[in-house]
């Protein structure tokens, strides 16, 4: 009697789709600053990083979505000093509101995706362990 195939892994698709937002934000973010800022563009670089893991994935879904979630985790870790103005943007104090909003987003999406990673990683052992 054979196993059946594994479902197919939604991952490779989220990490190219949250690498593109990431892409976004950090072009977005870099034009805002009037192109005065290239630490503007840091979310970029982690979606680019984002791009290549999943491109890595749609080959080795395990290889390639477990690196994207070590780039997201480091990526996340990034955030945190700009993260740290949050109370003076909401007080409409920051000395850079457009990097605390973009460090905003970037955190929320890849705390997001860590979860749907880890989710995903739990899925699979779990029909593993099944079949």
């Amino acid at each position: 009697m054979t196993t059946p195939a594994a479902p197919a892994s939604p991952m490779p698709r989220l990490t190219m789709i949250i690498g593109g937002l990431l892409v976004a934000v950090g072009i977005i973010g870099y034009i805002a600053t009037s192109f005065a800022s290239m630490t503007a563009l840091i979310p970029s670089v982690v979606g680019v990083l984002l791009l290549i893991s999943g491109a890595i994935a749609k080959k080795n879904v395990k290889l390639g979505v477990h690196i994207a979630l070590v780039i997201a985790v480091l990526g996340a870790l990034g955030m945190i000093m700009p993260l740290m103005n949050l109370g003076a943007l909401v007080a409409g104090e920051a000395d850079n509101p457009g990097a605390v909003i973009s460090a905003l987003i970037t955190v929320i999406a890849l705390v997001v995706y860590i979860i749907l990673g880890v989710r995903s990683f739990i899925a699979a052992r779990r029909w593993k362990a099944a079949h």
